[in-house]
């Protein structure tokens, strides 16, 4: 038997537990691995508590991250003992998550462990820090170097914001964070911030285009806030979107994208090519820093994890969740 949270809907509702279950109902897939830790990430919260429509079957156990060992392998690139991490691809959505001691998935959507890792690290880094990495090569790939002025991030206190600040300003940018909770200066500071902006000033109407402020974005939040970001962005500034925290709205004009040739980019971690993944890995075993991830990190055991995504979504958490199987 094996512990995990599953997610059911009948009769009596939807509803998340803790439970107790057999090897045999994993789905039939190519790899087997023992989950060493898992995350909470802010779709997980969505779906232990079915405020947002994440899961597409039912049962579902949760949970869009894991990193582990592999204790059965019928895949020709891994093998019993081999240390595996994975992020997205569905998994916690319409196949078995991570939030479970055991997991079975295809071994295609796996990306080797690198070294510089320990399975814990690799859960704090989790889908949120793998996206916060997309998010730099984009920038780097559209021509945003330090040189070409501020990066601002938003959500800055959650985990992809706080990984985003922490990797940029390593990297040699100036970056300044935005967030709603003015009493974490001191911590976004220390991950690397130069400068720190009320959310509160993003999050209403203005104008079509404002003063031109930053050469870069990371936007974690959509809505307002990221057309607030759009208008007031810099000839030829690059913006990357990869979340909806504030809403899937966008209520912007093509003034910062005709005027000012704003570009914005898309950024997918979920059925982002394998090649690409392993690429992000590879950067953030070279660009983190550990010791800032651990100061934006906490650790809960798998019978804290439903009260905690409540705590979540209503913003009382700050970095990243690792959950201990």
């Amino acid at each position: 038997m094996f512990r995990a949270i599953l997610i059911e809907k009948d009769a009596d509702g939807y509803h998340a537990a803790l439970r107790s279950l057999e090897p045999a109902r994993l789905p039939e897939c190519d790899v087997r691995v023992r989950v060493e830790y898992s995350s909470l990430n802010y779709k997980d919260a969505l779906a232990i508590t079915g405020r947002g429509p994440v899961v597409r079957s039912f049962p579902m156990v949760p949970g869009i991250d894991l990193a582990g060992v592999v204790t059965e392998s019928g895949h020709p690139d891994y093998r019993a003992g081999d240390r595996v991490v994975l992020n997205g691809w569905g998994v916690g959505e319409s196949h078995w998550g991570g939030l479970a001691q055991q997991a079975a998935v295809r071994g295609d959507w796996l990306v080797p462990l690198p070294g510089a890792f320990t399975t814990r690290q690799a859960m704090a880094i989790g889908t949120a820090g793998y996206t916060a990495m997309l998010c730099v090569m984009a920038l780097e790939r559209h021509g945003v170097s330090p040189a070409s002025g501020d990066i601002v991030v938003t959500g800055a206190s959650g985990g992809v914001g706080g990984v985003a600040v922490s990797l940029l300003s390593r990297l040699g940018y100036r970056v300044v964070a935005v967030t709603g909770r003015p009493e974490e200066e001191s911590y976004l500071r220390s991950l690397g911030a130069a400068e720190i902006v009320d959310r509160d000033s993003l999050s209403h109407p203005g104008r079509p285009l404002e003063r031109a402020r930053w050469a870069g974005a990371v936007d974690v939040a959509g809505g307002q806030i990221l057309a607030s970001v759009c208008a007031a962005m810099q000839y030829r500034g690059v913006v990357t979107a990869c979340g909806l925290a504030g809403g899937m709205a966008f209520p912007a004009t093509v003034a910062p994208f005709i005027l000012r040739a704003v570009t914005l980019v898309g950024v997918d971690s979920v059925m982002c090519p394998r090649a690409e993944r392993v690429e992000a890995w590879r950067r953030l075993a070279q660009d983190l820093n550990p010791t800032e991830l651990e100061t934006m990190t906490q650790e809960i055991a798998l019978s804290d994890v439903i009260p905690a995504a409540r705590d979540l979504l209503e913003g009382r958490i700050r970095g990243r969740i690792v959950v201990a199987l």
